[in-house]
């Protein structure tokens, strides 16, 4: 490479960084929440009983110096529940509980950690390409 290119193109790529990464950020997200849901449709996870819950997980986009960042959550009482289990619980009015895990979160996160490595390194490759 030519030192004299150098500037212009470190300049150009200085522009793309924000746009690319949050691109990045939120397409990655959206993966993450549909496997999320497909793993919380049934077995091994939990099953679906109305919908309600797999409906209720959503994707909180937000800004952040070059690039953004993603929330992807639940309010669903439940979740915390099914994700981990309630094991040998007793409520405040007695009632004993035994459930046991139906993960689907962690999961879904550890199968798509290679995709975020990929994504995130065919984002560098458009923000310093030619």
């Amino acid at each position: 490479m030519d030192l004299d290119d150098l500037e212009p193109r470190l300049e150009r790529a200085a522009d793309r960084v924000g746009p690319e990464v949050n691109r990045t950020v939120q397409q990655q997200a959206r993966l993450t929440r549909a496997l999320i849901r497909e793993r919380a449709s049934g077995r091994p996870g939990p099953n679906i009983i109305t919908g309600q819950y797999v409906a209720s997980w959503r994707i909180e986009p937000f800004a952040v110096p070059d690039g953004g960042g993603a929330v992807i959550g639940t309010n669903a009482p439940q979740a915390r529940r099914l994700e981990y289990g309630f094991w040998n619980m007793t409520d405040s009015i007695g009632r004993h509980f035994f459930q046991p895990p139906y993960p689907h979160v962690g999961p879904a996160v550890d199968e798509l950690s290679p995709e975020y490595e990929r994504a995130f390194r065919d984002a560098c490759d458009r923000i310093f390409g030619s």
